[in-house]
């Protein structure tokens, strides 16, 4: 296994990635991929701490407006 991170093998392997996805797609998957982390470790972060979402999760619920509906008559034959 200490093996598999050699030069050889990661320049082999970048050129099969630039090969799959092409120049303009690599750096669209760099940025999602730091995104990504990005948010992972923010989320890490604040674990503890509750979310917006749970915070409504716990409020009362309010029920939606209803909207008037028109009945419309259809003459008897």
């Amino acid at each position: 296994m200490g093996d598999l991170f050699q030069p050889s093998h990661l320049l082999v392997l970048g050129i099969v990635v630039f090969l799959l996805f092409g120049a303009k797609r690599l750096p669209e998957l760099g940025k999602g991929l730091g995104e990504g982390l990005k948010g992972f470790k923010d989320g890490i972060k604040n674990a503890g701490e509750p979310t917006p979402m749970a915070q409504q999760q716990n409020a009362a619920p309010v029920p939606p407006k209803a909207e008037p509906v028109e009945q419309k008559q259809t003459p008897v034959a």
